[in-house]
């Protein structure tokens, strides 16, 4: 049993607002992508550093709008009916994954239409890297002590500052680190570097992603005013993924004429 420190959210503060840790994972992991996109658009005659310079711009607007609406309305929506302004309300936190690819998706979209790429391909040099991000973000959920699992007698079962309970539990946050983080990073990766039929690449990391988070989510505590959603044990976070692991399967499966 792992008894874990309080760390302040906040990196340091002046006025009263400041950088926070979880927003320097995510600087991190934007980052990390950045150069390992401009990396491979060296060797790729379809991109150059110019588009990918541009592509990170939409990336980010994709990523913080998406999410941000995501977590709202998947998340918070009859707080959002009763309070609209809570929308901008950013420094209450609340960011959701589903969220910010959907924001990733119509971000790309744009990006293609007006730089006249192709959509799919696009996609699937970008979502080798999305992990990267998914790895840092997770480790910011586990430094502000949030999502944390049930109840474990594991070794390095943890007790979290903020847990009013102050039991030991699954730091499922580091579980999602490594499953949709570190290891499907790993995987897109050599499978990216073999050439693909379009959308090979994005539906792996669809069906990868589904796949973890479906797993973890049985460990995962969920949001106390949420709850279970069906049949006594699926959350909200398991419903979401359905449709990802759907579409990875199709793209995975389909035929490609050449």
């Amino acid at each position: 049993m792992i008894h874990l420190p309080e760390i302040p959210p906040y990196i340091f503060k002046i006025g009263g607002i400041g950088p926070t840790w979880y927003g320097l994972m995510y600087v991190i992991g934007f980052m990390l992508g950045y150069k390992i996109l401009s990396h491979w658009a060296k060797s790729d005659p379809s991109w150059d550093k110019e588009q990918v310079n541009s592509l990170l711009t939409y990336l980010i607007l994709g990523v913080t709008l998406g999410g941000r609406i995501g977590f709202v309305i998947f998340y918070q929506f009859d707080w959002f009916i009763r309070h609209p302004l809570y929308l901008f309300k950013i420094t209450d936190g609340g960011m959701s994954f589903h969220g910010g690819l959907l924001g990733v998706i119509f971000a790309v979209w744009l990006f293609c239409k007006f730089n006249k790429k192709a959509f799919l391909a696009s996609i699937d040099f970008i979502v080798p890297v999305i992990p990267i991000g998914l790895f840092f973000g997770r480790i910011g959920n586990f430094i502000n002590g949030e999502l944390w699992g049930y109840a474990s007698n594991m070794p390095w079962a943890m007790v979290f500052p903020q847990d009013p309970d102050q039991i030991p539990r699954h730091p499922s946050q580091l579980y999602e680190a490594f499953l949709e983080g570190l290891l499907l990073f790993i995987i897109l990766y050599f499978f990216s570097r073999k050439e693909r039929a379009e959308g090979k690449v994005s539906g792996l990391f669809l069906l990868g992603y589904g796949f973890s988070r479906f797993i973890v989510e049985f460990i995962r505590l969920p949001d106390a005013y949420i709850g279970y959603i069906a049949f006594g044990w699926m959350t909200r976070g398991q419903l979401l993924t359905l449709p990802m692991i759907a579409i990875g399967f199709y793209l995975l499966l389909r035929r490609v004429s050449k």
